[in-house]
């Protein structure tokens, strides 16, 4: 997916917020505003969005000198998430549809992204869960299903720390022997790292593995050798969040993609209102970025 002028607006904010969460001083704030707005002159648009994110983040770590700004939200974000577990396992049982409830669950978990929303609160996490039976859904969960079934081996890219937990309810509705989990190979925003991935307990569950990237999305060119390996021979992708869409949605793979459209970029290239819960393969994605081009290119 490429970047959209609405992205510009959103990479000020994200720096700025960012920056604001780790230090006070004011001389930084600027700094880093000038140097985002000095990348954006030079931004080539047909690059997605998590590029720009990428180059963000590494210079906030550097004007900082903090490895994880947002280190002490993962933790808080993946305690309230596992405090909620056996509420949210009675609640699958009591649905009748586990695997189904299971799948809104790790899509209601990706409000949790502190990209599009720095200051987001545990009661609206806890509030978008409570609604997750009753949230409109655009997606066939009986064709995931089929598909899951099928595949000898699947590779399931996590996004963000607290929201993790929540997937946790959807891999253990699979074949864990057949599942491997990654995460970020480095922190970034909030996005989920090995030790995001110990703390929910994945560990335990299935292997996980990083991907070697520090880029909030899947960059497969910036990833690890192992991870493309991963990725190449996987008979089945689930790609978490908006940052994993925009990276992956234009690969010519099997994946299918959990994510809650939080902004009206994403939402509108997708073609679903803003706040949708989504569960989409890929080869729809890559039928809806087509139309796009050609609607541009006709403009």
């Amino acid at each position: 997916m490429k970047t959209y002028l609405d992205c510009v607006p959103c990479f000020v904010r994200q720096a700025l917020d960012a920056m604001r969460m780790t230090t006070d001083d004011p001389a930084l704030h600027e700094r880093l505003v000038r140097e985002v707005l000095a990348m954006a002159l030079k931004l080539d648009f047909s690059s997605s969005p998590p590029e720009l994110g990428q180059q963000i983040h590494r210079r906030l770590r550097e004007l900082t000198g903090v490895l994880d700004p947002y280190i002490r939200m993962k933790d808080r974000f993946n305690r309230m998430a596992l405090s909620m577990l056996p509420e949210l396992r009675a609640l699958m049982a009591e649905s009748g549809r586990p695997f189904e409830t299971a799948v809104r669950l790790s899509i209601a978990g990706n409000i949790i992204d502190m990209g599009v929303k720095s200051g987001i609160r545990e009661d609206e996490v806890r509030d978008a869960v409570s609604r997750v039976l009753t949230e409109p859904f655009h997606g066939d969960s009986a064709r995931f299903k089929k598909a899951l079934d099928a595949a000898e081996t699947v590779l399931f890219v996590a996004d963000n720390a607290g929201e993790i937990v929540l997937d946790k309810l959807l891999i253990e509705q699979l074949d864990a022997r057949r599942v491997t989990v990654a995460v970020r190979g480095a922190p970034v925003i909030n996005d989920a790292t090995i030790e995001d991935a110990r703390a929910a307990g994945l560990t335990d569950l299935v292997e996980v593995i990083d991907n070697g990237s520090d880029a909030p999305g899947t960059i497969l060119s910036d990833c690890s050798d192992e991870f493309r390996r991963r990725f190449r021979n996987a008979g089945l992708i689930i790609a978490k969040g908006q940052g994993n869409f925009e990276t992956l949605s234009d690969e010519p793979a099997n994946i299918f993609f959990l994510f809650k459209a939080k902004c009206p970029v994403i939402a509108g290239h997708v073609g679903l209102p803003v706040g949708a819960h989504v569960l989409m393969h890929s080869d729809a994605a890559r039928r809806k970025t087509r139309r796009l081009e050609r609607i541009v290119s006709n403009e």
